[in-house]
């Protein structure tokens, strides 16, 4: 540390004379960014985090008493310049993958995982935060202050601060390799999906795929290079195939596919997951727990591994049944249809075909009927008149701002005249771009020299893109991804914290910020929202009403098998954490064959890796977490129901939710949240009842 500082001046003038990323800018300078950057900058801004600290430190040492000037303000500055130069490339590495920029981010994603291991075990920064915590100033300071250290203390505890030094030592290998790892999965789900696809020279192979899904095979093959149509494992190639393709081999062979990605050859993800279980339960027995999902639930809602295992259990002895009839039901309906290609067997590869043929015969509607009413841009356009209603928020697209690709947009939150908030969005799969919807953020609401300092957020999915002269045109199941994403978006951009640690979604209990992305879907099934959102793409004319009804009274299609599925994942996620016991190690397809045995309706063939492509758990944040899509689903529907029992537009209610939701962030915990917004606490009725699981004699619980 000592050579570094001695060299600290002259490398920070070298360095930041050239290097857009340790320059000041309200926005990330995308196109200025090069990957020889990336590098330098992250490890200067480390070099400036650590100087920070050590001058304070230095300071209190010699006498001064610890407070949130001398101590916290200063070093959430420090930390705030690092984030500001790692955000746009952890973003392009999601949304813009290339070799040099993915060797780069690998090597930095090691760098701050030491950097952050080593804040975490810094004993002279943990002993002054105590300080602090402990003093008679602390009574002085905001809530959300109060918050953001007491949060620090916690978070120095479950970086291994108490450990002897051998602990220490292996406590930082292990997530620097657990760091390696989840980087390695991510890439090999990208590169299996990139890597596949099937070239058509004729559109006759793909008989039964809509004009739009026809359209778009096509213009995937020009831009690869190839003659006639191209189908490939990105989600709106996939999904038009188990959805339409009449060829009952070609959805077997694209779903054998997409099932087995990263399960072979240099993808394989199979040893990283084994390692990944091994190493996250060495981690959690490190740090005192009995195992990795005990270590997870430290820093969320729920208050024990075997709280979350009855909460999903109880769901599933609600929903199994009804699972079952869904399935019987599709099952007696295939029967019917007969197929003519040599099975009387319903497969995997059928589920969706025939699910869409049935709804069509129940209820008259498709996907691809809505399609044509919810051109992208309308729907973002109807979107930002809802939350205009609810929350009194004016959006209003900026140019002339640095964007990364063509396909992005950029716009600006005003409240009450004031512009609060920018986002980015980026809806459209393209190549080199992960898969899935995501939200982060790019700057964190903050003071910052005595003036706030506006979030910004990255809001990203995977839509079909437009093709020729029609434009991106999504299924309603595409609306509600877009709602749910921008529900996060609004979490972090309407935040009235000023604390970073605190601000928007940082600070959040996992199991608490899906609420307002989930809360937010709920009008999307509104029939005073549906004119808002939807206009023929030609004809600009509103969803007719016949196709709302029939969409609406198909909303809860299949919903026993939809509960399940996700209960599917979230009980192999929490089993396979908290049950690991590596003197008898089970192997992770037997764990997920016996959550089947229990909760599934529907049960894949034995190809089928699913998990070796499960990012959520293996390389995202969801890790002993993913029953947080159904915990916060609970949270969502309940504080909803307020809306139903009051008007969807109630402008009380609206601002009654901002206020109390998601203008705090993480500055309190989410139970009293909830509770001062609902009046009590949290019960399952509202999401049994929107899923149309609540029989008459069916009570909900309470969390």
């Amino acid at each position: 540390m000592a050579l570094l500082l001695t060299f600290y001046d002259l490398r920070s003038i070298t360095i930041c004379m050239n290097n857009p990323l340790l320059e000041e800018h309200r926005l990330p300078p995308f196109t200025a960014i090069r990957t020889e950057h990336i590098q330098p900058a992250i490890e200067q801004r480390i070099d400036q985090v650590w100087h920070c600290l050590q001058q304070h430190l230095a300071k209190i040492e010699q006498g001064l008493t610890p407070s949130w000037d001398n101590l916290v303000a200063p070093f959430e500055e420090a930390s705030d310049l690092l984030d500001q130069s790692w955000s746009p490339i952890s973003h392009l590495n999601g949304v813009q993958n290339s070799d040099a920029l993915r060797e780069a981010y690998t090597e930095c994603v090691q760098l701050l995982t030491e950097f952050s291991t080593a804040i975490g075990q810094y004993k002279p920064l943990y002993q002054a935060y105590n300080t602090l915590a402990n003093s008679e100033a602390f009574a002085g300071l905001t809530p959300s202050q109060q918050q953001v250290i007491k949060h620090a203390l916690r978070d120095f505890q479950l970086a291994g601060v108490a450990l002897p030094e051998e602990k220490k030592q292996r406590y930082g290998e292990i997530k620097k390799r657990l760091s390696v790892l989840a980087t390695e999965f991510s890439n090999h789900v990208l590169d299996a999906t990139q890597a596949w696809f099937l070239q058509f020279d004729d559109a006759e192979a793909l008989s039964g795929l809509p004009a739009s899904d026809l359209a778009l095979a096509q213009q995937v093959a020009e831009q690869k290079g190839e003659s006639g149509y191209v189908i490939t494992l990105d989600m709106p190639s996939y999904l038009a195939v188990m959805t339409y393709a009449d060829d009952r081999g070609l959805r077997e062979q694209v779903y054998r596919a997409f099932s087995t990605r990263a399960s072979s050859g240099e993808w394989d993800n199979a040893p990283l997951i084994d390692e990944i279980l091994a190493l996250r339960h060495e981690l959690a027995q490190l740090l005192g727990f009995n195992n990795y999902a005990e270590l997870s639930l430290a820093t969320k809602m729920a208050e024990s591994p075997q709280q979350v295992l009855s909460f999903l259990n109880e769901l599933g002895e609600k929903s199994l049944g009804i699972a079952q009839q869904d399935l019987a039901t599709l099952g007696d309906y295939f029967k019917e249809e007969g197929d003519s290609q040599g099975s009387d067997q319903l497969c995997a590869w059928d589920i969706a075909y025939y699910s869409e043929k049935l709804k069509q015969r129940d209820y008259a509607v498709s996907q691809e009927e809505l399609k044509p009413y919810f051109p992208a841009e309308r729907v973002l356009e109807g979107m930002f008149a809802v939350v205009n209603k609810l929350y009194g928020i004016t959006i209003s697209p900026l140019s002339d701002v640095d964007l990364y690709h063509k396909d992005v947009a950029f716009f600006q939150i005003e409240k009450e005249g004031a512009v609060i908030a920018y986002f980015y969005f980026d809806i459209y799969a393209r190549d080199k771009k992960r898969g899935g919807a995501w939200m982060a953020d790019c700057r964190s609401r903050r003071l910052r020299q005595g003036e706030i300092q506006l979030p910004v957020a990255y809001l990203t999915c995977n839509f079909t893109p437009p093709v020729g002269e029609t434009p991106s045109l999504l299924t309603h199941q595409d609306v509600t991804t877009l709602f749910h994403e921008f529900g996060h978006g609004l979490h972090h951009m309407l935040t009235q914290v000023s604390e970073a640690a605190v601000s928007g979604i940082s600070g959040v209990a996992w199991d608490a910020v899906e609420l307002p992305s989930q809360f937010l879907e709920n009008w999307c099934w509104e029939k005073a929202v549906i004119p808002m959102i939807s206009g023929h793409y030609q004809t600009g004319e509103p969803l007719p009403d016949d196709l709302l009804e029939k969409m609406l009274a198909a909303k809860n299609f299949q919903s026993g098998m939809q509960m399940v599925r996700q209960l599917e994942f979230a009980l192999f996620d929490m089993r396979l954490h908290k049950d690991y016991d590596p003197d008898n190690i089970k192997p992770v397809q037997q764990v997920l064959d016996e959550v089947r045995q229990q909760v599934a309706v529907v049960i894949p063939p034995v190809f089928n890796q699913f998990q070796n492509s499960f990012s959520h758990i293996f390389a995202g944040g969801y890790a002993a977490g993913y029953y947080s899509y159904k915990w916060a689903e609970v949270l969502s529907a309940d504080a909803f129901s307020l809306f139903e029992e009051q008007g969807i537009f109630d402008r009380n209610t609206g601002e009654k939710f901002l206020n109390t939701i998601l203008a705090q962030g993480g500055s309190q915990e989410p139970m009293a949240l909830f509770e001062a917004f609902r009046g009590r606490k949290p019960s399952t009725d509202a999401l049994l009842r929107h899923s149309g699981l609540l029989g008459d004699t069916v009570a909900g619980d309470q969390l």
